[in-house]
């Protein structure tokens, strides 16, 4: 899977999509009203349509507004993948007092609604393993936070991924939270499936300044050829 943006803009979105490079997007509030989406919940609504459409059959994930009840979650989570067949519905590991029927909601949405969940804000293994083991498809851990608190998260992508591999749990690692270029590439090396990234990342892994000094090289050398 390789690389998901992390944007609600339409046109940053269109610019990576044409590029081929890459294979879903990540959204959350703070991304929704960053990209200038509008509107109150119609405007979510709008706009998750018309990047789910623009992106199938990529996945796009789309995070839940509420966290008030068990049954009001897995309701928004009904309505929200009913938007687009790509959705995949983002749930935080637990609220934000940490009460923890989080996984009860994922476990329930992946097994009887067979509705793709994506657990977000993890910052440990022991997480993102409980939360594959409650059947969600992505594990999302925020590699970025973990390396700002004074670890290195590169050791906790290998233990993960070993771990997964071990008991054979088909969830996908999400490394979230990309700081900077070079996690990219350590990251996928240390065994994450995805690599979330901003999109002026994109432009900062492709332009490289030697690169640059050659190409304006081959085309000032590729005038003398010309009469």
């Amino acid at each position: 899977m390789a690389l998901f943006l992390d944007t609600g803009n339409i046109k940053e979105i269109k610019q990576s999509l044409d590029m081929g490079i890459i294979r879903g997007v990540t959204t959350n509030p703070t991304i929704l009203a960053q990209s200038g989406v509008t509107g109150g919940m119609a405007g979510v609504k709008k706009a998750m349509i018309e990047i789910a459409n623009l992106i199938a059959p990529y996945p796009l994930s789309v995070e839940l507004t509420k966290n008030d009840s068990v049954d009001d979650m897995i309701a928004q989570a009904i309505e929200f993948s009913a938007w687009a067949k790509n959705i995949v519905i983002k749930v935080p590991i637990h609220g934000p007092n940490g009460e923890i029927d989080n996984l009860r909601v994922v476990h329930q949405l992946e097994k009887k609604h067979n509705i793709r969940v994506n657990v977000t804000a993890m910052m440990s293994v022991q997480q993102c393993f409980l939360a594959a083991m409650a059947g969600a498809t992505y594990v999302s851990l925020f590699c970025g936070r973990i390396n700002n608190m004074g670890y290195n998260s590169i050791e906790d992508l290998k233990l993960l991924r070993k771990l997964l591999d071990m008991h054979k749990l088909p969830a996908q690692i999400i490394c979230a939270s990309t700081r900077e270029i070079l996690n990219v590439v350590e990251w996928l090396d240390a065994g994450g499936h995805i690599v979330t990234v901003v999109p002026k990342f994109i432009e900062g892994m492709i332009v490289h300044p030697y690169t640059k000094e050659t190409v304006q090289m081959f085309l000032n050398d590729a005038k003398k050829f010309q009469g």
